[in-house]
């Protein structure tokens, strides 16, 4: 197995990563929003499709 950041091989105590310093590296961008988890909550799914629908809808 091969670290993810450097591509160097890995070692059993920092698993996945090579190094503790590979393994800061990761949590940093986890930290920064580098890295980011897609949401499914609802809110977020209306924004979605109302920034996609150009025209608004409408009451009767």
């Amino acid at each position: 197995m091969n670290c993810p950041n450097c591509g160097e091989e890995t070692t059993q105590k920092f698993r996945p990563f090579c190094s503790k310093r590979c393994a800061d590296i990761d949590l940093a961008k986890w930290l920064n929003g580098s890295y980011a988890v897609p949401s499914q909550r609802e809110e977020d799914l209306e924004a979605e499709v109302e920034a996609e629908d150009p025209m608004p809808k409408r009451p009767h």
